[in-house]
């Protein structure tokens, strides 16, 4: 950037002195429209929504960790595995191999919970699965917010560079009128010499404009989950809405579909289902087995069977216990608080992004009904007062600049009106209505 503006101001010193009544051939070069339609790949928003949401590379992980809850959320009430014992005791120091002398125990045993216990903590580990889930959906909402405002940022950046174009050929008739006045003696160099300043800022816009658009291209790229530089060009336009809902309504939307939301909600009922399971635990657990048992040859039953109950007293340890419940009513109270201050936080940024619609769209209306038109009137009156020697350069100078202002602020502000109102979706948890934008009262 700062080689290019010490070239430039080198050009412009030598400029006078050389008597080149031109623009120089590298600046001239700089000027001319370089973003013609190229074969890079093209893309609607919609497009780009639908690549995002299978390439982005934090949407894959997510879905992987849910997978890994989904694998694990079975365990949770499936019973212990079954234990098979043999034993042998009785068997003679001085003929160990001798198992005719000893008794032999084959003993097949199984650990069951107590009741209702394993449909509980089934019921728990699902909820780890909803709530899983609800995370996953606000990231996806997250992502397709990000690849809007990129994709609004390229739209903006598109028109811009057309708005340059225009720009470009205003400030080459301004210089060719000037050096025609100059050559007769009507105007002094001066005239020249600022048109020349006048492409040359333009060069400046130029630059900075390659550097926004490879930036908002770069992170788009990045979402897609391709390399940051691989060609990409945006189709599309501005939208606008029809009528914005009242924010009692969004208010409603917000409630019933934010993700957010409904994964706390399932965290509080999941805090109730690990409360409800924790009050159980004063409920025993048992073992059972049966097994078959082989005496010593010579006993008169040497064939049986033995059986087997055990039981947990959970009514001994009642402290563990008390804790245990405790800490699932404290959970609850928490997951609650929780949710309530989302509710609030929810409701705040409904108010915020209203507003911000609200006034970005105001700015469209002021830029497209009345700052436009006025600015492409003055312009159009300098350039022809400036043609028939009834204003100076000056005049002519500040009549495109503000020209160039307005326009690039409106795109801008249509640009935020789009942004603003993926941020009021993705808050409300639901799409609104929209139109295409009026494109009245633009420059051809």
């Amino acid at each position: 950037m700062k080689g290019l503006a010490v070239l430039v101001l080198s050009l412009l010193a030598v400029w006078p002195a050389m008597g080149q009544q031109e623009p120089p051939a590298l600046l001239d070069a700089m000027l001319a429209q370089h973003h013609v339609e190229t074969s890079a790949p093209t893309y609607t928003l919609d497009d780009l929504e639908a690549a995002a949401l299978t390439g982005n590379p934090g949407l894959k992980a997510a879905a992987a960790r849910i997978a890994v809850v989904e694998a694990r959320a079975p365990q949770a009430g499936a019973l212990e595995d079954p234990m098979l014992q043999v034993r042998t005791w009785g068997v003679p120091l001085r003929r160990p191999w001798d198992l005719d002398r000893s008794q032999n125990m084959v003993m097949l045993s199984q650990a069951l919970p107590g009741p209702g216990k394993r449909g509980l903590a089934d019921k728990v580990a699902r909820q780890d699965v909803a709530i899983s889930r609800s995370e996953l959906e606000a990231m996806r909402r997250d992502v397709l917010l990000q690849v809007r405002q990129a994709y609004y940022d390229l739209l903006r950046n598109r028109d811009e560079l057309l708005l340059h174009d225009r720009q470009v050929a205003l400030a080459r008739q301004a210089f060719e009128a000037a050096r025609i006045k100059y050559s007769v003696g009507k105007v002094p160099q001066q005239d020249t010499l600022k048109a020349q300043i006048v492409l040359t800022r333009l060069v400046e816009h130029l630059v900075m404009l390659d550097e926004q658009g490879a930036m908002a291209r770069a992170r788009l790229n990045t979402l897609l989950g391709r390399g940051p530089g691989e060609p990409l060009r945006v189709v599309g336009a501005y939208t606008s809405p029809d009528q914005l809902p009242a924010l009692s309504e969004l208010e409603r939307a917000a409630i019933a579909n934010r993700p957010e939301l409904a994964g706390l909600r399932r965290s509080v009922q999941q805090g109730e289902d690990k409360l409800a399971l924790a009050r159980k635990t004063y409920l025993p657990d048992f073992q059972v087995g049966a097994g078959y048992m082989l005496g010593p040859t010579g006993m008169e039953f040497r064939n049986g069977y033995m059986a087997e109950f055990s039981m947990t007293l959970p009514w001994f340890n009642k402290r563990r216990h008390d804790s245990e419940i405790a800490e699932a009513s404290a959970e609850i109270s928490l997951r609650n608080a929780e949710l309530e201050s989302k509710r609030n936080a929810v409701r705040q940024e409904l108010q915020e992004a209203l507003i911000r619609v609200q006034s970005a769209k105001r700015l469209v209306d002021l830029y497209r009904n009345t700052l436009a038109p006025q600015v492409d009137s003055a312009l159009r009156s300098a350039s022809a007062a400036y043609q028939t020697d009834r204003t100076d350069f000056l005049n002519l100078i500040d009549s495109q600049n503000m020209a160039l202002d307005v326009r690039t602020a409106y795109y801008r502000s249509l640009a935020d009106l789009d942004t603003r109102l993926s941020e009021l979706e993705r808050a409300t948890g639901t799409p609104i209505r929209r139109a295409i934008s009026p494109r009245q009262g633009e420059a051809p």
